[in-house]
């Protein structure tokens, strides 16, 4: 995708820097795109970086593209295991659901493995405009 974008790399289990992704996906977005899909792009990288920080044993590149009508982010991981779906059980409290919000609001989403085992990307798209329906 063309146009302006960021790129970051996370360390293992540096939760703080959630935050400064979502700042810089903020910023990113800022003046370009509507609320609803601000704060939906905002809600799904935290979960994909979060998943990714949680779930594996080492960091995680994050990359995000805006071209002039769609918003892509990319959360790469190193560990081969595909994420699995959610299934709910008794006990799962907060976890496993992150997935669940990425598949219902974003426009777009999915799995690639770029290197035969080595890793996985989850991206999500976000088109210009995206607008959250009613609940």
């Amino acid at each position: 995708m063309d146009g302006p974008g960021i790129s970051r790399s996370v360390r293992r289990a540096d939760l703080k820097a959630v935050g400064e992704i979502r700042r810089a996906l903020r910023e990113l977005m800022r003046h370009r795109c509507g609320t609803d899909a601000a704060e939906v792009a905002e809600l799904l990288i935290t979960e994909l970086v979060t998943n990714a920080l949680v779930h594996t044993e080492e960091g995680a590149e994050v990359s995000a593209s805006l071209a002039a009508d769609r918003l892509r982010v990319e959360v790469r991981d190193f560990a081969g295991k595909r994420p699995r779906p959610y299934v709910p059980t008794a006990d799962d409290g907060t976890h496993g659901r992150g997935l669940l919000l990425v598949q219902a609001l974003a426009d777009d989403w999915g799995v690639a493995a770029p290197d035969l085992g080595r890793g996985k990307v989850v991206w999500f798209e976000l088109e210009r405009g995206h607008e959250v329906g009613p609940a």
